[in-house]
């Protein structure tokens, strides 16, 4: 059986109070009826949540410890360094930069970013995979 992996971008406050960020993957690993699974993350809360095209963000932190699953638009994060990343429909971003600068973001495509917030249990471990490790 095979590894695959859904990319994902996490987010992160570095100890000068600005965020970064770096590319990855929830990675997959086999599992029953030839299924590809992740680890278990507990959660507190889900929710979904949609914002019109043409949307954007300024400078904030994340609330707190989340998944953000997209699943329209495609949007261009940015960091306070002018450091840019791009998340399309598929994509998970791990946003942990829930203090310090934070990051901002708008729509660029003429679709509604529809997304999937899910809220983190405290502490809890998350099977993020950067790139420069194994994916």
């Amino acid at each position: 059986m095979g590894v695959a992996v859904i990319r994902c971008v996490r987010i992160w406050t570095g100890q000068d109070g600005n965020s970064y960020f770096e590319e990855g993957a929830i990675e997959l690993t086999g599992g029953a009826r030839s299924d590809l699974l992740s680890g278990k993350a507990s959660a507190v809360s889900v929710s979904f949540q949609e914002t019109a095209s043409g949307g954007t963000f300024a400078w904030h932190d994340a609330p707190a410890r989340q998944f953000v699953i997209t699943l329209s638009g495609t949007l261009d994060f940015q960091t306070r360094h002018g450091e840019h990343f791009m998340i399309r429909p598929g994509d998970i971003l791990l946003a942990e930069d829930t203090t310090g600068s934070g990051h901002s973001w708008r729509l660029v495509d003429d679709e509604p970013w529809r997304r999937v917030y899910v809220i983190l249990a405290p502490g809890v471990d998350v099977p993020f995979v950067a790139k420069s490790a194994k994916v």
